[in-house]
């Protein structure tokens, strides 16, 4: 799933230090001189624990910037181009997971929570990572004012890292993701709706909704579009017997913004106007397909009683959701 934001050089968070300034006009000039497209990437390969992965932009690594193949310490980071090393490194290496504090943990899944600020090199070396399958992906600089999320596939070895998510730990537009990025070898198994679905955990939690930063990459609005569909389905089988329903009621059971609800609804062709009043009419047999292909699926889904995580921006008795307001009423239509 490609990035979600579209930074511009004048975007560099307020907190970046001048190490980091650095970093991106270096990384900005590279791309300016790789305007003339070529078939030239530098690392176009990467050896990633057992997988040997093709790239699909350059991104410079120091000390690096010019090997054609990398290989990588799937725990720590740590990478070089010569497998000798790689290999006495793995001898002596004690990581098996990445750092931070494990949040969340289900079967062989576990979540982990990583400050920007404390393990700084290891998020700046998953970002390049990143920006070797994004082709906006620019946040290799100033990695401080986020939070990371790293999802792990988990065995007898250690816990391999399938992809993540950042979010800002400030910010007034409660956006709960910057970042969204699923390793290719992870693709296409449903890690990147369990990295949406597990955002959207810690917004209910917050008791503030949040929506993904835009604008969104073109796979990454597909995701999320089909993210929303689900979850507003899924709340309109669970509330089949309400006569009407209120968007903060939907918001604050599902951690999605009131916009991205609206919008979610006229997508599905189920809000019309009725004598000036908008109305929802429900085809029940969309909710029931959907059901139905959900009951039937083997798809994981996150366990909220698995998650050990309190926010930081949450004090007791602290509600931030806004008022209520009666806004779509629910009408259910005959046949």
């Amino acid at each position: 799933m490609e990035n979600l934001i579209q930074p511009i050089a004048s975007d560099l968070p307020s907190k970046a230090v001048n190490e980091d300034t650095k970093i991106c006009k270096r990384t900005r000039t590279l791309e300016k001189k790789s305007t003339i497209q070529t078939l030239v990437r530098c690392p176009s390969v990467i050896k990633f624990g057992k997988f040997e992965v093709e790239t699909c932009y350059s991104c410079p690594f120091p000390q690096e910037e010019d090997a054609a193949r990398l290989i990588f310490c799937e725990f720590c980071l740590k990478y070089t181009k010569c497998q000798s090393i790689l290999d006495r490194h793995m001898r002596h290496c004690n990581w098996r997971t990445p750092p931070g504090t494990e949040i969340y943990q289900s079967g062989d899944l576990s979540v982990f929570e990583i400050d920007g600020k404390v393990d700084k090199t290891y998020c700046q070396t998953l970002c390049r990572l990143a920006k070797l399958f994004l082709n906006l992906k620019t946040l290799d600089y100033g990695v401080e004012p986020f939070l990371f999320y790293i999802v792990t596939k988990n065995d007898g070895f250690g816990c391999h890292l399938v992809g993540y998510f950042s979010k800002l730990k400030e910010n007034e537009e409660n956006f709960n993701v910057a970042c969204i990025v699923i390793m290719p070898q992870y693709r296409r198994q449903g890690y990147g709706r369990i990295l949406i679905e597990f955002s959207y955990l810690l917004s209910r939690i917050e008791r503030q909704p949040g929506t993904p930063e835009t604008p969104l990459s073109g796979l990454g609005k597909i995701t999320y579009d089909a993210y929303w569909k689900g979850v507003i389905l899924e709340y309109l089988h669970k509330h089949r017997d309400v006569d009407k329903i209120y968007i903060n009621d939907v918001s604050s059971e599902t951690g999605l913004m009131r916009q991205d609800i609206i919008d979610t609804f006229q997508s599905l062709h189920m809000v019309v106007e009725i004598y000036k009043e908008i109305t929802i009419c429900i085809d029940w047999n969309v909710v029931d397909r959907h059901i139905q292909k959900k009951n039937e699926s083997k798809q994981v889904h996150i366990d909220p009683d698995r998650l050990k995580w309190t926010p930081s921006n949450l004090s007791d008795g602290q509600d931030n959701r806004p008022l209520e307001e009666p806004i779509f009423i629910k009408c259910i239509p005959g046949g």
